[in-house]
């Protein structure tokens, strides 16, 4: 039986135990939120004995330690009360799990403050280290697997999770405090040769507790390896789909695609002719331009030159509009078309040569560059996979909604850059 399923089989175990209780918590009204919250005070509880034993209690008083095992373990328990109480009570919700997951963290944080202080406060200082240490290490547990979710993976497991802290320190606490009782808080173990005692009394507590920062740490990097081979699992299929983003291509089809979004007319829901398009015409400079149905209107792409005629390096292409369905005028593309579709961001990457990637997509790169026989900066990317001089990307609708329109094909023209010869490729999307 392997590590998980036999914590799971614990866990399935413990409900069995607690579910009457939990039964109980619902018929007097108390929500998974309450339980929670009290899950919570409880560990703040745990914090304040811990201060208060650094403050009041001498070195070998233990008592102090063992009373925050024990409430360190009462208060687990209603970790797992809340969310059999969301289950079975049927108050599940997006919020709720959110709730819980912050206030955990919340709790953690208040319980390791709490051991860092007492250490500290008794001189316990490589103790204290290995405390904050297994605080890095148990909020990177949390984090790495909520990120990793954030991301669409799901990222659980390892040896050092939530639950198994809190025994590990519960358990310890408690066990340190009642073996002081027994051998007093003061014993210790020395071994000749060795100038210093290798084990005290306050060792029942440190020694799980550095076992715990150790395993903490490899648990939140040990997620962090399993997302990384599940994302990169997810990009080794999406590579192997048609419409792979990693080809020219394809990626060219969805760039244009997401560029629609916010700038379609409501007059795309109905089929339409295909309407004549203009060839823009007379701009000084201009790279290539886009056309899309269901109008005329063009996004022009042009070198953005001062008056000397150098380029501007922070923002090399100037992108506008020629609004040839209304009166032929030019006009800036607003905010959004500037930064989430029609936009552009550039980076230059040597002596005349600026990286481009568009705001809609930006793992495609394009390449304004100065080069073929006239010298002059033209925009690179590969046609039919060949590297060509990009002069125009034309998208087809043909019904749809606002939203989702109906992309029959996208085109992506351009030339050879030696012979001029055209250069035409054609996607289905």
């Amino acid at each position: 039986m392997t590590f998980d399923k036999l914590r799971d089989s614990l866990q399935q175990g413990i409900y069995l135990v607690i579910n009457p209780f939990v039964r109980l918590l619902i018929k007097v009204g108390f929500t998974p939120n309450a339980v929670t919250l009290t899950g919570l005070l409880l560990n703040m509880g745990v914090a304040v004995l811990l201060i208060v034993g650094g403050v009041h209690g001498q070195r070998g008083d233990l008592r102090y330690v063992g009373w925050a095992g024990a409430l360190i373990l009462f208060a687990g328990l209603f970790d797992m009360l809340d969310g059999q109480v969301a289950r079975i009570g049927k108050m599940q919700s997006p919020y709720g799990a959110l709730f819980d997951s912050v206030i955990d963290r919340y709790s953690e944080l208040f319980t390791f403050l709490g051991i860092c202080y007492y250490l500290v406060a008794h001189h316990y200082f490589l103790s204290s280290l290995v405390g904050f240490f297994g605080l890095i290490g148990s909020m990177m547990v949390s984090y790495t697997r909520a990120r990793a979710e954030g991301l669409g993976i799901e990222c659980k497991g390892g040896l050092m999770q939530r639950p198994e802290r809190v025994v590990l320190m519960g358990v310890s606490a408690l066990a340190c405090g009642v073996a002081s009782n027994w051998i007093s808080g003061s014993y210790k173990v020395f071994v000749p040769g060795v100038p210093f005692h290798v084990f005290e009394t306050m060792s029942i507590f440190t020694f799980p507790l550095t076992a715990l920062a150790v395993l903490a740490n490899i648990t939140a990097v040990s997620r962090l390896l399993q997302a990384k081979r599940a994302l990169l699992a997810r990009e080794a299929q999406s590579a192997a789909r048609p419409t792979e983003f990693s080809k020219p291509v394809s990626a060219a089809a969805l760039l244009v695609l997401g560029l629609l979004v916010g700038s379609l007319r409501a007059d795309a829901v109905a089929p339409a002719p295909e309407p004549k398009f203009p060839v823009p015409s007379g701009i000084p400079n201009q790279l290539f331009y886009l056309q899309r149905d269901p109008n005329t209107n063009t996004v022009i792409y042009q070198l953005n030159v001062n008056k000397a005629g150098q380029v501007d390096e922070d923002e090399p292409i100037r992108i506008f509009w020629i609004r040839y369905a209304e009166q032929g005028q030019q006009q800036d593309l607003n905010f959004i078309q500037r930064k989430f579709a029609y936009g552009v961001k550039s980076k230059k990457i040597g002596p005349d040569k600026y990286e481009l990637r568009f705001a809609a997509y930006g793992k495609l790169p394009f390449y304004l560059m100065k080069a073929g026989p006239d010298r002059a900066f033209h925009v690179y990317t590969a046609i039919a996979n060949k590297q060509s001089v990009l002069d125009r990307i034309f998208l087809r609708i043909e019904g749809g909604t606002f939203w989702v329109p109906n992309v029959k094909y996208v085109e992506l023209k351009g030339s050879n850059p030696a012979t001029r010869e055209p250069v035409i490729e054609r996607f289905q999307v």
